[in-house]
């Protein structure tokens, strides 16, 4: 894939924005609809969208769905302590500070020219508690004080592939000596037929947590197109009704899997370690048309 090296801003007419990250070539793309909202792109792959205005407004559906992990991590209105593993354009470290005043948020993004950028074009609120801190996710969790999260969530892709070091059970030892009890885990997971990798990602969950939901556009997980899962994971049970009904009544509705229905969907996969462990599938083509 080329990666143009030349910064650009494209004519006063249009607000895009497009410079090289480390990445390869972010772009920040104005939402037609509303003056302050933006998708980010990674060679030409959106990452994320963004609402200035309304940061409590998640617009792409896997972001959606970690929002109902984050409103159902604590009671409604508690300030949660999160690890963001993966910075993007801090859309959901954005919806915590909104939803959830007074929260005290990490972000371990790699990607030190994208953290520039967005800081630079999407600028936190000033009463947002957002320490971001360029480095790999698996050495940026390892600073985490044990027992300090409430929530720790993986949204980690080079490219559009999860590295292979933040797939394996080695890696959730990590998130869990970083998690408080009671605390929980979510992934957002990209995999297409013939879902190899989110069934591994499922059984590696479930060798180091007592419960387990994944959160799917029902397409996705019938195997039918390549498309985005979240995986959340405790050792407490978790609200699956609640989880099922908000999944069910989203824009793009999804469907939640838990408990045997998991089981059986993993269909006996094996734990992933990190002598086994490998990227995450590249998504075809047609996945971003």
């Amino acid at each position: 894939m080329g990666k143009s090296r030349k910064s650009r801003r494209p004519a006063a007419d249009s607000a895009s924005v497009a410079e090289p990250v480390d990445g390869g070539l972010a772009e920040l793309v104005p939402d037609r609809d509303r003056p302050r909202a933006w998708t980010l792109l990674i060679d030409g792959a959106p990452q994320s969208h963004v609402d200035l205005d309304d940061p409590a407004r998640l617009s792409f559906a896997y972001q959606r769905r970690l929002g109902h992990v984050a409103d159902l991590a604590a009671p409604p209105g508690r300030p949660l302590h999160a690890v963001h593993l993966g910075g993007g354009a801090l859309t959901l470290a954005r919806y915590i500070a909104a939803t959830r005043p007074r929260s005290t948020q990490q972000v371990v993004e790699c990607d030190e020219a994208l953290v520039r950028l967005v800081r630079r074009e999407l600028p936190l609120e000033r009463t947002a508690r957002v320490r971001v801190r360029s480095a790999d996710a698996r050495e940026g969790l390892a600073k985490v004080p044990d027992g300090w999260a409430d929530l720790i969530v993986a949204d980690v892709f080079s490219g559009t592939r999860t590295p292979a070091h933040l797939t394996s059970v080695e890696f959730l030892d990590g998130v869990r000596r970083a998690l408080r009890p009671g605390g929980w885990y979510a992934a957002n997971l990209a995999d297409g037929p013939p879902l190899a990798h989110l069934r591994g990602q499922i059984a590696t969950a479930g060798a180091r947590f007592a419960e387990s939901a994944l959160l799917a556009d029902p397409a996705v997980l019938r195997g039918r197109r390549f498309g985005n899962a979240v995986l959340v994971a405790a050792d407490q049970p978790l609200p699956v009704a609640e989880l099922t009904r908000r999944a069910a009544s989203d824009p793009h509705p999804g469907r939640v899997e838990h408990g045997r229905s998991l089981r059986d969907f993993a269909g006996g996969a094996l734990p992933v370690t990190d002598a086994a462990a490998v990227a995450s599938p590249a998504p075809p083509a047609s996945a971003f048309r």
